[in-house]
């Protein structure tokens, strides 16, 4: 994937059946031959297989990886195991998984540097929740910098790895950060990123997620330090989806 070229992702979540692959075959040809834009879909382990065959130049990925090579993970899926099945990519991080699995930051580290082993490009989630953000714009910027800090790989290159910041408080609730906020937060994680990373920081591509409509994706992908999109629930239809590719 090119660097600093907007990707559009969705993630599925715990959604979808193989009733739903037809969505997969109608999101792929708003893929086709882009030399613009990336396009990426998180699955559910159990359709990966059975997607990878339908997307054509969409990137399929999962929603987690574990940190071990294999072992006695009961419930747990390894890098190899989604590259077996078709997957070119992963999510790690994300808020739900921080929130429900109780992931700390050191563990989202250890997971993309496993996936990235595999040789699986990862998309890794920051966000603050709505308490966070209540305490002001310069509490939220600490704590979100702080927690992709130390959640950054020893070895994160933006040829593998993108960031996304979520505000926990926007997932699927409808609520969206105002533009000033999107680009103030980006701005922040950017400064954080040249300053660890020099050129590679410059270079990372940081995605914005939480109730990405068509109707607020051209305003939201066209904030300064914002390379994309991590959307939830308007990706589970073509027809939602669309509108967001076009915006980009």
């Amino acid at each position: 994937m090119s660097v600093r070229r907007k990707l559009i992702a969705g993630n599925w979540k715990m959604n979808g059946l193989k009733a739903q692959l037809g969505e997969v075959s109608a999101i792929a040809p708003l893929a086709a031959g882009r030399a613009d834009i990336d396009v990426a879909l998180f699955l559910p382990a159990t359709l990966i297989a059975a997607a990878a065959p339908l997307a054509g130049d969409v990137l399929i990925g999962g929603q987690d990886v574990h940190q071990a090579e294999s072992g006695a993970y009961t419930g747990n899926v390894s890098a190899a195991m989604l590259v077996e099945a078709g997957a070119g990519g992963t999510l790690v991080g994300h808020s739900e998984r921080r929130a429900y699995q109780c992931e700390s930051s050191a563990d989202v580290a250890a997971k993309a540097a496993r996936a990235h082993g595999a040789g699986l490009m990862v998309v890794l989630c920051v966000g603050e929740t709505l308490e966070t953000r209540e305490e002001g714009d310069d509490a939220a910027h600490a704590w979100v910098v702080d927690q992709l800090l130390a959640s950054l790989p020893e070895d994160a290159d933006p040829e593998w790895l993108t960031i996304a910041y979520e505000p926990v408080w926007a997932i699927g609730t409808g609520k969206v950060a105002t533009p000033p906020q999107i680009a103030a937060m980006h701005g922040a994680l950017r400064a954080a990123l040249v300053e660890k990373l020099g050129e590679a920081g410059e270079a990372m591509r940081l995605l914005y997620g939480g109730s990405v409509s068509g109707d607020n994706a051209a305003d939201i992908l066209h904030l300064p330090n914002v390379d994309g999109a991590l959307v939830g629930g308007a990706s589970l239809t073509a027809a939602k989806f669309a509108p967001i590719i076009a915006a980009a």
